[in-house]
């Protein structure tokens, strides 16, 4: 099929765009000025090359209009926007403009739903983000060569019960616990910033919990770790890392479970009923 890539920062979007590519898809990727690593573009014009676009942040008319000139009737989002730049100064088009203008709140969800409805209104259908990358998501059960101390797991169901409401309220998606009180909840910092300020509040053996919202649109906004986490997490001195099986993806996967090794980081990947 005709695919449309809409890229923000990481490696995310890299995976995708190989894994695709590697199916068979004639890919156009759509990416985000203030977001996307610009060795995307070189890794697009490698055979089979895939069309690449720069947009700015705010520009959904001309995202459809590239879209549509591809010939592209179903789109993924791939990377993180950082939160804290939809209230930076982008000037949104008219498009985007008609979008905010409908909306009852400004949050994370909001916001992209709205744009899936113009979107899809448009004839441009947004699938999950994860389509091409199921086998990293992770698997529930213990991850890495430690379990968890009796005293990490007493403090993980604390961690679940506040993750869970916060993430209900599209408030953030990991909070950081110790000795069963709340040391830290994410807001618009992100996961890094958050458990480099639980190392600042409460020192060495804090248990990190990211999970998935309680209605995960798998659309966007998919809960996504890598070695960037771990290595926040060994500078801080946190010591174990929870996150939700199959509702979470983990990249470089094999470089995020020898460096958490080697830290004696233990990750644990929850099991949800509905996972």
């Amino acid at each position: 099929m005709r695919l449309g890539l809409i890229a923000g920062n990481g490696r995310f979007p890299f995976l995708v765009l190989d894994a695709a590519r590697v199916a068979g898809h004639d890919v156009t990727v759509v990416a985000l000025e203030q977001e996307t690593l610009p060795e995307l573009a070189d890794e697009a014009a490698r055979p089979p090359a895939a069309a690449f676009h720069w947009i700015s942040l705010g520009q959904l008319g001309t995202l459809i209009s590239v879209l549509k000139d591809a010939g592209v009737t179903q789109a993924l989002m791939a990377g993180q926007v950082k939160h804290t730049k939809l209230f930076a100064d982008i000037v949104p088009d008219m498009t985007l403009a008609g979008v905010l203008m409908r909306l009852k709140a400004r949050n994370t969800d909001a916001i992209i739903a709205g744009i899936a409805d113009v979107l899809r209104d448009r004839g441009i259908e947004l699938i999950d983000s994860t389509a091409f990358l199921a086998p990293l998501l992770a698997r529930p059960g213990v991850l890495t060569r430690r379990a968890p101390t009796d005293e990490e797991q007493r403090d993980l169901p604390v961690g679940y019960r506040i993750a869970d409401a916060i993430a209900g309220l599209d408030v953030g998606q990991t909070i950081a616990v110790k000795a069963a009180a709340v040391v830290a909840v994410e807001a618009m910092e992100g996961t890094d910033a958050l458990i480099a300020r639980a190392g600042r509040l409460a020192g060495h053996g804090a248990r990190i919990i990211k999970v998935a919202k309680p209605n995960q649109d798998m659309r966007f906004d998919v809960p996504v770790v890598g070695l960037a986490t771990i290595q926040a997490m060994r500078i801080a001195g946190a010591s174990a890392l929870s996150i939700d099986a199959g509702r979470t993806l983990v990249l470089d996967g094999d470089a995020v479970r020898a460096s958490a090794n080697e830290a004696h980081i233990t990750i644990v990947g929850r099991h949800l009923q509905n996972a």
